[in-house]
């Protein structure tokens, strides 16, 4: 299970579209074993499998024929790829999931404690420009 991986890591995607996990991270995978799926801002989440078990299973449990639940079971379940780390420390970006994110050669891994996020390094660059706004709930009262 992923804990505490967090940091923004520059790579490049093979010409088969595998991607070399940074070693720093390949202990915190344990047995190797990921699920790789979109998410609805544009890039892609990577679970180690067993974080990924009880939230696929909570997503299951959704309606079927409400069709926001659909569409959103559609999004997390139906691209959800199931892959290990080979003996060189990379996983295979399938190619519905290197176009869903339009994942090119420089891709973005961004740690987020328990699971890490893929991103294009355009779609990367556009997270990092200020978005002006409402602050979300919680966190109007961090103190940085």
């Amino acid at each position: 299970m992923l804990r505490g991986v967090q940091g923004t890591t520059a790579l490049n995607l093979d010409a088969k579209g595998r991607l070399a996990f940074p070693a720093k991270h390949r202990d915190a995978l344990e047995d190797g074993k990921v699920v790789i799926t979109a998410h609805p801002h544009g890039c892609l989440l990577i679970y180690s499998a067993p974080d990924w078990t009880p939230i696929r299973d909570q997503i299951q449990r959704m309606p079927s024929l409400d069709i926001d639940s659909a569409s959103w079971k559609r999004l997390f379940i139906g691209y959800a790829e199931d892959e290990a780390l080979d003996n060189a420390g990379r996983i295979l970006i399938a190619p519905s999931l290197r176009q869903y994110a339009r994942l090119e050669k420089q891709v973005w891994l961004v740690g987020q404690i328990t699971y890490f996020e893929l991103w294009s390094d355009a779609g990367w660059q556009q997270q990092l420009q200020p978005k002006l706004g409402a602050v979300p709930a919680g966190f109007e009262k961090l103190v940085l």
